[in-house]
């Protein structure tokens, strides 16, 4: 099943500032510094928001730690992947499924097969055994979306997955990720390609300066005259 409403109120402490995200994929752009990657440490518990509250499917979860907000479906990439280096690459893809989904209830057999079939989604497979230093930027990229799907999330955030990627390499993340939500999983993507968010979001939520600056469609987006001032420079 998908997400139902992830709902943040007052983010940085704005009192008018209220964001509500659905299911399907969602878009969210916004200048640099505008305070994405902040709402999405918020979201994740990495950061602890100054006021207000998120709640995720009727939960609070505002004081929830880290691993118990994974544990209930929220998931992320990071703008610049960390894997660990000393690992390959159904290592570490075994270490979320090892103690977030299995917490060692599964023989070592089970979590390094459904690694290496996660990997084989992102059409790593014949990766699987390699060191992650000899990846290139978008299977290190894919790696980072193997780790994120491994903790079977209802939420997943990706924030500027296709950052330095090609154009034709920017295609292949897309079609992952549209993938994934065809098979239920609800998206929150940031992202500064405009050809992704506009062309394979169902909404798009526009930030500036921690403020929600304005939400809909992609088409009544790239209309609003504050988001052509601020955000696309016109």
């Amino acid at each position: 099943m998908k997400l139902q409403r992830l709902r943040l109120v007052n983010f940085r402490q704005h009192a008018d500032t209220e964001i509500v995200f659905g299911d399907g994929i969602t878009g969210i752009i916004g200048p640099n510094g505008s305070g994405k990657t902040t709402l999405v440490n918020c979201i994740c518990g990495s950061l602890s928001s100054d006021g207000g509250s998120i709640g995720f499917d009727g939960t609070d979860v505002t004081r929830l730690a880290c691993y118990r907000r994974t544990r209930l479906g929220i998931a992320r990439s990071f703008q610049v992947p960390r894997p660990f280096s000393s690992m390959t690459l159904a290592e570490n893809v075994a270490v979320p499924l090892e103690y977030v989904v299995h917490r060692r209830s599964l023989h070592g057999a089970d979590v390094s097969a459904e690694a290496r079939s996660i990997l084989a989604r992102m059409g790593l497979a014949d990766r699987a055994d390699a060191p992650t230093g000899s990846l290139t930027q978008v299977d290190l990229r894919k790696l980072e979306l193997a780790r994120a799907i491994a903790v079977r999330p209802r939420l997943l955030i990706l924030d500027e997955v296709m950052a330095g990627l090609s154009s034709v390499e920017v295609d292949e993340m897309l079609e992952i990720i549209l993938g994934l939500s065809r098979q239920g999983i609800t998206i929150m993507m940031i992202e500064h390609i405009m050809r992704a968010i506009m062309r394979f979001s169902e909404r798009v939520v526009c930030m500036d300066a921690g403020r929600l600056m304005a939400e809909g469609p992609p088409d009544h987006i790239v209309q609003d005259p504050d988001v052509r001032r601020i955000y696309l420079g016109v």
